[in-house]
């Protein structure tokens, strides 16, 4: 048994305590809202992040991040994006010297354009590869809460902190892989969300299911070229926070990134829908951080730079159906293989 603190009470990290204590680790969360802690701890509920389902009972929850980190063996942190850096700086101070620290959040930092494992070197700056890993793949939070069965990877350089955490957290509903490849799962857990925006849209406008099926495979050579861009290998985008987180979000009705492509194609406004969220749709801000990225390094992204100016600049949904359609032809891995 080890000591855990999850740090960060949406969907994702108590569906994370929730498998954590029920292989009777001692898990410990840490929740913005106090109401939110106090549930988990005192109703074994998340009533605003993951209502209706039972909390394992042993599972504690506060709102102090220090006092939540203090005496961890393995400290995951599961905010949003947007916030990883002020969380992180946060509970930094109260992370022991020799816990694994595990990335679960999927994002870009839209001010910076930074991948999450960059954040962490400017909060956390006494933290080494060994003990750094981070965590990905198809996971709707609801269904790994309830046990079924989920294929994930955790990913650091040179191994070492991810075979650690794969030790700790595997079982025969949550089957856990390690790659030594953390760029590409983390450009991956990205960009999937905001492809899964397309796609949502694609299917709210009936375009059928050849066209789903296009989207989808040029939104993972999108994710590829950006991968390769950064310095992963291409091949690794063909597993599980590639190639499988994407098709998840794509295409499963438990998607809040898809489901807010559906809303847009209705012709709902996305900042007036999402305001009204209490769970964050990480494809909205991985949009913009994505295409800004894109231009920064040269990558072509047609459809991440369609989706930013749909959801950020107000382009009809249409009019970028219609550049996407009209576009040159071109070879199919171009910018993917040498």
């Amino acid at each position: 048994m080890a000591r855990f603190a999850v740090v960060g009470a949406g969907a994702w990290g108590t569906a994370l305590a929730c498998h954590l204590a029920r292989l009777e680790h001692a898990v410990t969360m840490w929740a913005y809202e106090p109401e939110v802690a106090e549930e988990i701890t005192t109703r074994h509920a998340n009533s605003v992040y993951l209502a209706g389902v039972s909390l394992p009972e042993t599972i504690r929850a506060a709102t102090d991040a220090r006092q939540v980190v203090a005496g961890a063996e393995v400290v995951i942190f599961v905010p949003p994006s947007s916030h990883l850096r002020g969380v992180s700086a946060l509970a930094a101070p109260g992370v022991p010297r020799n816990a694994v620290v595990v990335v679960a959040t999927k994002g870009i930092e839209e001010r910076t354009l930074k991948l999450m494992s960059m954040v962490l070197e400017e909060t956390m700056p006494g933290l080494d590869a060994e003990r750094l890993a981070f965590l990905s793949g198809p996971t709707f939070a609801r269904e790994v809460a309830a046990g079924l069965p989920t294929d994930v990877v955790v990913a650091s350089k040179g191994m070492t902190a991810a075979r650690k955490v794969q030790d700790l957290v595997h079982s025969a509903t949550l089957r856990t892989y390690t790659s030594d490849d953390p760029v590409r799962l983390q450009v991956g857990g990205a960009i999937k969300n905001v492809m899964a925006v397309a796609t949502g849209a694609c299917d709210g406008l009936r375009f059928g299911m050849n066209a789903r099926a296009a989207l989808i495979t040029r939104g993972l050579a999108e994710m590829t070229r950006l991968g390769v861009a950064l310095g992963a290998e291409p091949l690794t985008f063909l597993g599980l926070a590639g190639v499988g987180d994407l098709v998840l979000t794509c295409t499963g009705d438990l998607s809040r990134n898809r489901t807010l492509g559906l809303r847009v194609a209705e012709g709902v406004d996305p900042a007036a829908y999402l305001a009204q969220q209490r769970s964050v749709a990480e494809g909205f801000s991985t949009a913009a951080a994505g295409f800004g990225l894109a231009q920064k390094l040269g990558v072509d992204m047609p459809i991440t730079e369609q989706v930013y100016h749909v959801l950020h600049r107000g382009r009809p949904l249409l009019e970028s159906v219609r550049q996407l359609l009209e576009r040159g032809y071109k070879e199919e891995l171009q910018g993917i293989r040498g």
